[in-house]
């Protein structure tokens, strides 16, 4: 059994979700948002580091997967989402997980079916999947989303026999 965390990434609104993976039974553990409003940005950076960290610390998971950076029009936007992922990503390391990285496509596909999937799209199949009462917002409901990618990827290589690495097709 593995714990994985699943971050989605953002500078005002940061979704997790961790969920756990027994070979193809996945159960869901829990999600949310991690939220900043209208802090300036090294305060916004803060809340997600000590967010992520207590999720680490409450879920002990053993890997953790997040969105990769997607190309933006707006050059600030993609900035500022590069820092939140940073952050994200020195949270994990530095609690010793291996952090593996997927681009919207492969969630996308790895939920829904297909990489072109929109947001309540990948709402209703996470509800779906995880057998949960309700919708998860958007940003929690990306975040199992990208753990369940995970969970399938690394599924994968195990019946193959290919070890896993820290950033996976996963990178």
């Amino acid at each position: 059994m593995t714990i994985i965390l699943g971050v989605d990434p953002g500078s005002r609104i940061t979704g997790y979700g961790v969920i756990r993976s027994n070979g193809r039974h996945l159960e869901y553990l829990d999600s949310g948002c991690i939220t900043m409003g209208e802090k300036a940005m090294p305060e916004r950076l803060q809340t997600i580091h000590a967010g992520l960290a207590e999720i680490i610390q409450t879920y002990r998971p053993e890997e953790m997967a997040i969105e990769k950076v997607f190309l933006s029009r707006n050059v600030d936007s993609a900035l500022k989402l590069g820092q939140a992922r940073g952050v994200a990503i020195v949270c994990g390391a530095n609690a010793g997980l291996p952090v593996a990285e997927y681009s919207a496509r492969q969630v996308k596909q790895a939920a829904v079916g297909k990489g072109s999937a929109d947001k309540h799209q990948i709402q209703h199949m996470v509800q779906a999947i995880f057998k949960l009462t309700r919708q998860p917002r958007e940003d929690a409901a990306d975040a199992l989303a990208i753990a369940l990618c995970h969970a399938h990827l690394r599924q994968g290589l195990a019946r193959t026999g290919a070890s896993s690495s820290r950033s996976g097709r996963a990178r």
